[in-house]
Formats: structure tokens, sequence, C-alpha cells
């Protein structure tokens, strides 16, 4: 924003209603905290903060609490995040773009790539995957990743938890 660029220290940026300043509460906090290291006021006209004016000690409180707001909300905001990732875990859900490699595709391609002829650019083509991807899991000669046993892992331990062994 090119007006709060041209701000000089001393001046007061006049505000018609104060959700013209920032994207949400903490965008709206942050930003007039660099006002205020720059030595900038701030004063809003109507609206929920028409009582904002920085360059009075009063102004400056009311402020202080919407900051101190601001980090309640964002603070329960990651809280409630974790709680309900955690919650769909313990669900057996993992959230998160689905793997494109799985069992059945890495075997493929470690066979495909064991093959010192084969093309990496032409097997993930056929694989329906990205070669960045093919080579995540694979090394060009077709021997397993880490990211490639965590997937050979991961099935064998599911089946092993399936017949009762889990």
């Amino acid at each position: 924003m090119a007006c709060l660029r041209a701000l000089q220290p001393g001046n007061t940026l006049v505000l018609w209603k104060l959700d013209r300043l920032g994207r949400d509460l903490k965008h709206l906090v942050t930003t007039v905290d660099a006002l205020r290291v720059r030595n900038v006021g701030l004063k809003v006209l109507a609206g929920a903060g028409a009582q904002i004016d920085t360059t009075t000690a009063n102004g400056r409180l009311f402020f202080g609490i919407f900051a101190a707001l601001a980090e309640f909300e964002s603070e329960l905001i990651a809280e409630r995040t974790r709680a309900g990732l955690a919650a769909a875990r313990a669900r057996g859900r993992n959230g998160g773009r689905p793997r494109k490699m799985d069992r059945s595709t890495l075997m493929m391609a470690m066979s495909a790539m064991a093959d010192p002829k084969a093309n990496a650019t032409e097997v993930a083509r056929r694989l329906g995957v990205a070669k960045t991807t093919l080579y995540a899991y694979l090394n060009g000669d077709g021997s397993v990743k880490a990211a490639g046993k965590a997937v050979l892992d991961n099935v064998s331990r599911s089946r092993h938890v399936a017949a009762g062994h889990g």
C-alpha cells in the first residue's frame, strides 16, 4: 500500500473504518505496531474502531487490548486446529494429499527401473507419476530409497495388524 510507505514520522494515518487497514485482527495489529515504531499515529473515524486514536494514551490502551485479543484469537485457532488434527489421526485419518506411489505402483517402478536400458521419464509417464516422484522413491537402478521403504513397510505393517498380530 503506497499510502503506508509515504507516511513520515509525526504523521497520522486517518481511516474511515478500521477494516480498511488489515485482512484480519493479527495483520491489523502488526500493521499498527509497524506504524507506531515509525512514529506514525492512527485515527479511525467510524465503525467498530472509532475510539482508536494512537496519538493519545487512551487510544494506545484501547489498541493494546485489541493486540491482546488478536494474540488470544491466533492461539485459540492454532490450539483448535491441533486438537482437530489429533482427533482425525485417532480416527485413522492422516489428511493431506493421497500418495501417488502405492505398493503396486512402487513394485512396477522397481522392476522397470532395474532394467539398465530403462528411461525414467518413460517409466514415470506409464505409471502416471512425475519423474521427481519416481526418484523420490527409487534410485536410478531401481533400488528403494527411504520413502519407498516406508511404503513397503507400511503395507506389511497394515497386513500384520489386519492379521491380528499388531
